[in-house]
């Protein structure tokens, strides 16, 4: 199964989208990078170094700047219509899909295998490589979100 697909399911679980929004909103975590080595299983310090390089420069590119306007959009503007601004904002969310699923793919790549490592092991590893650890609490209910 591709990342992608993976992603898309493990994101309709119970649990894991309230997880997932707390460990980027609440702890700064960039959560494609957390699903990528649950899924890749790795808690190898290296390949996350990588990783979490490439997830930084392209959350600071495209992912940063589209949730900023995305969430810009929501409330109403004065002097614009409603119907139209939720519309911007539906082509703006739509975009950021986009960079996520790109951000995924790229990941993706740089997987060579499963690595065996726990689902909780392999988040542990990825919030350190991303340098702003999240506290084990709100990994843990990742973790557990994911099965």
């Amino acid at each position: 199964m591709t990342l992608w697909n993976w992603t898309l399911s493990a994101y309709a679980r119970d649990g894991a989208p309230q997880a997932c929004l707390t460990l980027q909103d609440v702890h700064g975590q960039n959560t494609s990078l957390l699903l990528w080595a649950v899924w890749a299983e790795t808690d190898d310090a290296r390949l996350l170094d990588r990783a979490a390089d490439v997830a930084r420069r392209w959350e600071a590119l495209a992912l940063g700047p589209l949730r900023d306007i995305r969430r810009a959009l929501k409330p109403a503007f004065t002097g614009v219509e409603d119907d139209a601004r939720q519309g911007l904002r539906e082509d703006v969310k739509a975009a950021e899909l986009r960079a996520e699923r790109v951000l995924l793919e790229t990941l993706e790549t740089l997987s060579k295998g499963r690595g065996g490592a726990h689902a909780l092991t392999a988040l542990e590893a990825a919030s350190r490589a991303w340098g702003r650890p999240a506290p084990p609490d709100a990994l843990a209910a990742l973790a557990a979100a994911l099965g």
